[in-house]
């Protein structure tokens, strides 16, 4: 098929003023003899460190600068092989209590088990997203709703999965919660 190039933030989530995050990018690109770029607004960035068919981007002590849509490129001589989407970089304070993130019935499950996070905040009108690291898609869970549910869950959805809240107008944040390492077997 042809080459895709998956773009995310490790650790994933919305960045503090002064925070850090990597942008990740990974292609399956055959023999990964290419090279990356990585561009912010339509604008090249030179600072990107290659290793095979992953390339890395360090935000490091992270101001309004920094946010906004980036997407890497793989090309291989002068022909773009793939492109990634975009991936929205946003630089919020936290002002909300950092959330809680528990998983039952526990952190190792059979695949097709059925699995609920529960990202616990003490701010009453909160969203949740959760996150696994390695996804750019954020899956969003209102408070209101409860628990974020897994149906038949496989080897794929193994990871580290952490959730970050916000009020329902996307303006205060809360820090991102502890980090849960699924094991799906």
């Amino acid at each position: 098929g042809a080459p895709t190039i998956s773009i995310f933030l490790k650790p994933p989530g919305v960045i503090p003023p002064g925070g850090s995050t990597t942008i990740c990018c990974i292609c399956q690109c055959g023999n990964g003899n290419g090279k990356f770029l990585l561009y912010k607004r339509g604008h090249r960035l030179d600072t990107l460190e290659q290793n095979g068919s992953r390339a890395e981007f360090s935000i490091s002590n992270a101001t309004q600068e920094d946010k906004g849509p980036y997407n890497c490129h793989y090309l291989e001589g002068d022909t773009v092989l793939a492109r990634s989407h975009e991936l929205d970089v946003i630089v919020k304070e936290f002002r909300l209590p950092r959330p809680n993130l528990s998983v039952l019935p526990g952190h190792e499950v059979t695949a097709g088990a059925g699995v609920r996070f529960r990202c616990t905040c003490t701010q009453p009108g909160t969203v949740c997203f959760l996150y696994l690291e390695g996804q750019s898609r954020a899956q969003v869970h209102s408070r209101e709703q409860g628990d974020y549910s897994l149906s038949h869950v496989q080897e794929g959805d193994s990871g580290r999965y952490s959730c970050q809240c916000t009020t329902i107008t996307l303006t205060e944040w809360s820090a991102v919660s502890n980090t849960l390492h699924l094991v799906v077997r």
